[in-house]
């Protein structure tokens, strides 16, 4: 028999008010304690392929896997650059290998030693040495001038080399800040155990789990390395309206049905918070996620700024001796 039979209209009415309210309150605890469950994936753009390799100085053989030139500063702002020299074997030399003198405006550059050393001097007064696990962000700001060589005693002694240079954008009200040169080792570096120990997510820049990374940042931005030893899932999210890279330096990863290979880097759209990535055993990665600048970019070699005077401008101030000289003095190592 139907229990509407043995429930009056009235007390029906009260019975429906209270199961609504119960289910009420118990979906809203299940969307407190898991509201991961309601965020929205990311959707995968694109995915780049590395590119044609070329040398930079004598030193770094890399592929320049994006730039502002490529005209999808809406995906990848406020990162404008990235090179990757893959791993390469260098004989023992005396020779010091790299890049010279040359300046920089409107922006900062991160090298990620991933292996060998790299020494770099600025004329900010910045410099030193990083190992592999070091990172070095250096803030052209106003105007630098630098250099980056493969360390003398890597040099010497030979060996793989590995790095990964960002470049990212400075707001237009800090283009023209004082230069800062930060330099951080491996230990520097706060790290978490994920999938029972599997996975090891070290934080460079911004904020996982309740811990921060020590890299200063001017724009809101997450910087992760992740090593992975088995296969397993690394669950990411951020904030809306971000933008989001992953750089697969090693291994393969696997995003619903796609494949970021090797050396391939993997670009998201705006809209959404979470990404679950699939990853294969021996994987490392990089994990890039910041706050779009939403401003125009003017972009001339060496310089980044927001309009063409202002490039024309930072080209006579270099030629006037205004971002200044290296003196020359060798890097005790």
């Amino acid at each position: 028999m139907a229990i509407k039979n043995f429930i009056g209209p009235s007390r029906r009415k009260f019975l429906a008010r209270a199961i609504k309210a119960t289910l009420g309150f118990g979906l809203l605890i299940a969307f407190l304690k898991r509201k991961d469950l309601m965020a929205e994936s990311k959707k995968l753009y694109k995915i780049y392929s590395p590119r044609e390799k070329h040398w930079v100085g004598d030193g770094f053989y890399v592929s320049t896997m994006f730039s502002m030139h490529d005209n999808e500063n809406h995906y990848l702002s406020p990162f404008i650059l990235l090179d990757h020299a893959a791993p390469m074997e260098f004989a023992p030399t005396d020779k010091k290998l790299g890049v010279g003198e040359h300046p920089h405006r409107g922006f900062e550059t991160v090298t990620f030693a991933i292996q060998g050393k790299i020494d770099h001097r600025d004329s900010g007064g910045g410099g030193g040495t990083i190992s592999s696990g070091g990172v070095q962000w250096m803030t052209a700001g106003s105007g630098v001038v630098h250099e980056e060589f493969h360390s003398k005693d890597f040099s010497q002694k030979g060996g793989v080399f590995e790095m990964v240079q960002l470049w990212v954008n400075l707001p237009a009200k800090d283009k023209m800040t004082t230069p800062r040169y930060q330099s951080m080792n491996k230990e520097d570096f706060p790290s978490l155990k994920l999938n029972e120990g599997k996975t090891e997510l070290k934080i460079i820049a911004g904020e996982y789990h309740g811990k921060s990374g020590p890299a200063l940042t001017h724009t809101p931005m997450n910087i992760f390395e992740v090593f992975h030893k088995s296969e397993g899932r690394l669950d990411l999210n951020f904030n809306e309206q971000t933008n989001t890279i992953i750089v697969q330096l090693k291994g393969n990863s696997k995003l619903a049905d796609k494949t970021i290979k090797e050396g391939e880097i993997a670009v998201f759209e705006r809209d959404g918070e979470q990404i679950q990535l699939n990853l294969d055993s021996d994987s490392h990665l990089l994990v890039l996620n910041g706050e779009p600048i939403d401003e125009p970019v003017a972009a001339y070699g060496p310089f980044v700024m927001n309009t063409r005077d202002e490039i024309r401008q930072a080209i006579d101030d270099f030629n006037a001796g205004k971002m200044g000289r290296l003196v020359e003095e060798a890097i005790k190592n």
